[in-house]
């Protein structure tokens, strides 16, 4: 399971049973050991796994490859024109197939974003259980893409499905972006203040839904906003330093941007916006087994003060379709943190 165990139950901003999908009523979380961007692989393992994929030498036209785990992959095309490639999927985090399938695109465009591009196409990824579950709900996982797509602008043109034992979906997405206007997680400087573009929390939030049934509307409305808007602010006001927050949680993405940048990140733990019954449900138990993988993930590299457990796993909830994590301020974006200069700690948590 994702979550470390079932508790008793919590009231949250929205208590209404969530309705299963579907006229026999099917709900998806149920079909998936997990859900969403809580599955990832650990951070450790996974750069254990990649690093033999790490460049022997330079290759001039791939401006953002594997080297800092960055959210996508970008090649110069032109003087003035790159191309962003990224992919991203997962099991449900809802038991709504439609919105499910809001929230993977919403999720897969967010990569586009974060690297500072215009999402310009993307082709879908179906796992789906045939002998489990109904194609009409597949159907409605591709319509929640489809018109996510359509409202960022985007093309979706076909993809690839296999029959799976667990239900899956997700996007491989193509942009574009200006070389020199790119954000990348190496960029970060000492001095700068670090924003936050969407409250966190979704991790312990789909652990609870997953466990009860009921639904987070304020969960569901963060998952599938874009951050076309966001990145839009950032390009806007010179930011060249960002990174979407996801599976790894606020801390380990964090970590990895202050990491490639060769700086320390300083980060008050109560100025980071949660989504409204988040500490309810972490108070309740609800707490995702990758959120504390990717604690145990950061601790040895972070300065944690006073700061108590509960707090440290909140920071570190592994999120789905989460913000942008800016080195600078943006409008409307509370500031959560700055960079300074390397310490002996990467984190300093206050």
């Amino acid at each position: 399971m994702c979550w470390l165990r079932e508790r008793r139950g919590m009231p949250g901003p929205d208590t209404r049973l969530g309705r299963m999908t579907g006229a026999d009523g099917f709900r998806l979380t149920q079909y998936a050991h997990g859900g969403g961007c809580a599955c990832k692989i650990p951070p450790g393992e996974l750069e254990e796994t990649i690093a033999a994929l790490m460049p022997g030498g330079a290759e001039a036209d791939l401006l953002v490859g594997v080297e800092h785990g960055d959210d996508g992959a970008v090649v110069r095309v032109g003087p003035a024109l790159a191309v962003v490639v990224t992919a991203d999927f997962f099991t449900p985090v809802v038991d709504d197939a439609y919105t499910f399938g809001r929230i993977a695109a919403t999720n897969a465009l967010s990569d586009v974003y974060a690297m500072g591009g215009e999402p310009l196409v993307a082709v879908n990824l179906l796992g789906w259980p045939r002998d489990k579950l109904p194609t009409e709900l597949a159907a409605e996982v591709l319509r929640g893409g489809l018109e996510t797509g359509r409202a960022a602008g985007c093309h979706v043109a076909g993809g690839h499905s296999i029959d799976d034992p667990e239900p899956k979906y997700g996007m491989a997405v193509t942009g574009t972006a200006d070389p020199a206007a790119l954000l990348r997680i190496d960029a970060g400087r000492p001095g700068l203040p670090l924003s936050l573009t969407k409250p966190i929390g979704i991790g312990v939030l789909n652990a609870w839904h997953k466990a009860t049934g009921q639904v987070n509307q304020a969960a569901i409305e963060v998952m599938t906003t874009l951050n076309a808007a966001a990145a839009a602010q950032a390009r806007a006001a010179g930011v060249r330093c960002a990174t979407d927050v996801t599976g790894f949680g606020l801390l380990g993405h964090l970590f990895k941007l202050a990491r490639a940048s060769g700086v320390s990140a300083v980060i008050d733990h109560a100025a980071v916006p949660l989504i409204e019954g988040t500490r309810a449900a972490a108070a309740a138990g609800y707490i995702p087994g990758g959120s504390r993988r990717n604690l145990d993930w950061v601790l040895p590299h972070t300065d944690t003060g006073a700061v108590g457990e509960e707090d440290l796993l909140l920071l570190a909830d592994a999120q789905t379709s989460g913000g942008l994590l800016v080195a600078g301020e943006l409008p409307g974006a509370p500031v959560i943190g700055e960079l300074v200069p390397r310490r002996d700690s990467v984190l300093i948590v206050r």
